[in-house]
């Protein structure tokens, strides 16, 4: 399996669900099937079958998180020397050429991106389109409502 970006601050949200999942969530379902057990004829018992699978999730998500981890790439966008290039890690401010509004990006992982506090996943179009521009460089960004131009107004790596 490849290795794959993620920021410091990505792989510590992912080590903080990991040990809750661990100490918190697993003991919990553990307890939550001895309970259902107690009460008797497992083949009838609703509560043991959704117990069951909360297990199964839980157990899932802990070797995922725990792979992913394994495979992170962890990069500080502090420590990050591209000479105001937009790679991995970098916070982009954008103006968008036709309306004129003014956004900010930071580029992160696939596991941390979220639209709405401005984190875009590496492998979405706008930032695809960002990766190598400098200030000043437009890009050109495929949205399905047809291609957006964006001028890159600044670059940080915070």
């Amino acid at each position: 399996m490849s290795k794959f970006p993620i920021t410091i601050n990505g792989a510590e949200l992912l080590r903080a669900e990991l040990q809750r999942l661990k100490t918190v969530e697993r003991p919990n379902v553990i307890a939550a099937i001895a309970e259902a057990r107690s009460h008797g004829d497992l083949s009838e018992n609703a509560e043991y079958d959704a117990a069951k699978e909360r297990q199964g999730f839980i157990e899932g998500r802990i070797k995922e998180v725990e792979g992913k981890l394994g495979n992170a790439q962890i990069i500080d966008p502090k420590l990050l020397d591209a000479d105001g290039r937009v790679v991995f890690g970098a916070t982009v401010e954008l103006e968008d050429i036709e309306g004129g509004k003014t956004v900010t990006y930071q580029i992160v992982g696939d596991d941390e991106a979220d639209i709405k506090v401005g984190k875009v996943s590496i492998n979405s179009p706008v930032a695809r389109a960002l990766i190598g521009k400098y200030e000043g460089d437009v890009a050109e960004v495929q949205t399905p409502g047809g291609v957006r131009e964006y001028e890159v107004l600044d670059v940080k790596y915070i």
